[in-house]
């Protein structure tokens, strides 16, 4: 009895030391498992890149480049914006949010303060101070984006231990992506030749960037001028070179190549924008961005905006049918393809998530368009506010009560129309009348009364999706197609027309299969794509959706 007592007492006691051992080891070493997430997002918005582009010069591009999105990404053929205007700020801000400017405010690259009449520019901030230059360059941040972004949901979804940096030569397409808390925006000031920041960010630019700035990269890309990358004769998808809807440079007597850019750059006659060397110049400060901030290396998912602002820059000067804008593209194939080299090493291929994508298109230049029998005119913004200010003083024994005609809006003044106790509903109402009997325009709608209007359903839903009302002018008109902001040389946009809003939107890398959708997508759906793939919030003005066919695919 005594033998089996002892041997029972050694049982349960060898069996509580085992589980007092696997006990103390469960509490030592927990399981733990992470979210499914990339370990950096890239955000790549290539200003003014119609859809057509991605196919236009395709046989042209390398592999490393626009073809290796193609080829290993997942395609969006059929994504278009679904607001008006189609313009800088409100491509980024909408991309970024999955919102509109109805929501989240940016309602223009500058608009006018309905309440107040006064101008304001989309990320001029007078609270804070330029950080890298004396200039009012950097006096900027995101305080009047009134959405958050994805790059915020990201923050906010890791504690804000991940890292987001926004880079471009233009301060909007920097800020707005960027975000309300970033690590860092950085853009370009011409007259230093330097990326520079605000105190909204940051106190002084960090040493990084003082040394990319101290390296005068912008001097060395344009120290050999402008030459084109291959022989003349074989850009056969462009204009004879010297064409009258071309732009010339500074001191130019004609838009041929070579453009002497060297001398011109150098005593700031000519900024690196207008040339495709401003896109080196950006992708190279992003590579610079990913070694100083280890993006991608992190322990969270890092996000890093870039906006390659060159191809918008040469496209105003020299329109889409140049050999200039070709070359810009054959150029910043070869960029992409470096970078995306670059993200390999630095990040390892499959670690990553790329889209790349547009903030708006373009429509061919009115010389061009009159040249070859297409259907085009001039739509001059100062003629409209002369002739809409003295129809409306006949009428109403008031002058100046137009403002402004910006992006196809007409500002009222309405503090003088409020203090003057002048019929505010009247004025708007002759106005629509008079720009709808424009020989030049389809369609005019005062936005109070916009569902009233016989305008079709898709124009009307982008003219409300772009209306904010504290923001966006009181009457928007709707031109021909074809009737452009612009000059007689090069090209501009803002229309909802598919010259203007039909962009390209392609993501490529972490958990991204090849494949293609013809679906009816929108800007807006990209930030809540992203979301989904990252398993975080969206934004939370987004009325986009994920995209399904990417998402199932």
């Amino acid at each position: 009895m005594r033998l089996r007592h002892l041997l029972l007492i050694s049982c349960i006691f060898i069996a509580a030391n085992i589980s007092a051992q696997n006990k103390k080891k469960a509490t030592a070493t927990p399981v733990t498992e992470t979210v499914p997430r990339p370990k950096l997002v890239v955000g790549i918005v290539i200003d003014q890149m119609r859809w057509d582009y991605l196919y236009r010069y395709y046989e042209r591009y390398g592999q490393g480049g626009f073809k290796r999105l193609l080829n290993e990404g997942f395609r969006c053929e059929n994504t278009t914006i679904n607001y008006l205007p189609s313009a800088t700020a409100v491509g980024h801000s909408s991309i970024f949010t999955g919102s509109v400017p109805a929501i989240h405010g940016i309602a223009g690259n500058d608009w006018v303060d309905q309440l107040t009449g006064k101008a304001a520019y989309c990320v001029s901030d007078s609270t804070v101070n330029s950080v890298g230059t004396a200039s009012e360059e950097g006096k900027m941040s995101p305080r009047n984006l009134l959405a958050s972004t994805i790059t915020d949901e990201l923050m906010l979804a890791t504690n804000f231990r991940s890292k987001v940096v926004g880079v471009s030569l233009k301060d909007r397409a920097s800020i707005l992506p960027a975000g309300h808390s970033p690590t860092g925006a950085f853009w370009f000031d011409d007259a230093t030749g330097r990326f520079i920041t605000s105190t909204y960010y940051m106190q002084q630019l960090p040493a990084w960037v003082n040394n990319f700035n101290n390296a005068n990269e912008p001097e060395k890309l344009t120290a050999n001028d402008w030459n084109p990358l291959y022989p003349i004769p074989t850009y056969i998808q462009s204009s004879a070179d010297n064409s009258i809807w071309e732009g010339k440079f500074a001191g130019e007597t004609n838009t041929a190549f070579p453009h002497k850019i060297a001398e011109l750059y150098k005593n700031r006659h000519v900024t690196i924008r207008s040339t495709p060397f401003g896109n080196t110049l950006t992708l190279d400060f992003a590579k610079a961005a990913i070694d100083a901030y280890k993006l991608g290396n992190n322990g969270t998912t890092d996000f890093l905006t870039i906006n390659c602002a060159s191809t918008d820059y040469v496209g105003h000067m020299f329109g889409l049918n140049a050999i200039e804008t070709e070359d810009t593209y054959l150029r910043l194939d070869k960029d992409l393809a470096a970078f995306f080299s670059n993200l390999d090493a630095k990040v390892g291929k499959g670690n990553y998530l790329v889209f790349l994508t547009a903030d708006h298109g373009a429509t061919h230049s009115v010389e061009f368009a009159k040249a070859h029998n297409q259907p085009g005119g001039y739509w001059k913004q100062v003629d409209y506010k002369n002739k809409l200010n003295q129809m409306l003083e006949k009428k109403f024994k008031a002058d100046n009560l137009v403002l402004s005609v910006i992006e196809y809006a007409v500002n009222f003044n309405v503090p003088k129309i409020e203090g003057q106790k002048l019929d505010y509903q009247a004025i708007k109402a002759v106005t629509v009348d008079f720009m709808k009997r424009d020989p030049n325009n389809l369609f005019a709608a005062d936005m109070d009364k916009i569902n009233d209007a016989a305008i079709p359903e898709i124009v009307r839903t982008k003219m409300i999706n772009g209306y904010h009302y504290k923001r966006s002018g009181a009457v928007i008109v709707i031109p021909n197609a074809g009737y452009l902001q612009a000059g007689p040389t090069g090209t501009g946009h803002g229309e909802w027309n598919p010259d203007d809003t039909h962009i390209p939107l392609i993501f490529m890398g972490w958990n991204i299969k090849p494949g293609a959708s013809y679906s009816d997508l929108h800007t807006t759906d990209i930030a809540p794509t992203v979301a989904a793939l990252l398993h975080i919030q969206t934004p939370n003005g987004a009325i986009g959706q994920p995209i399904t066919d990417l998402l199932k695919n």
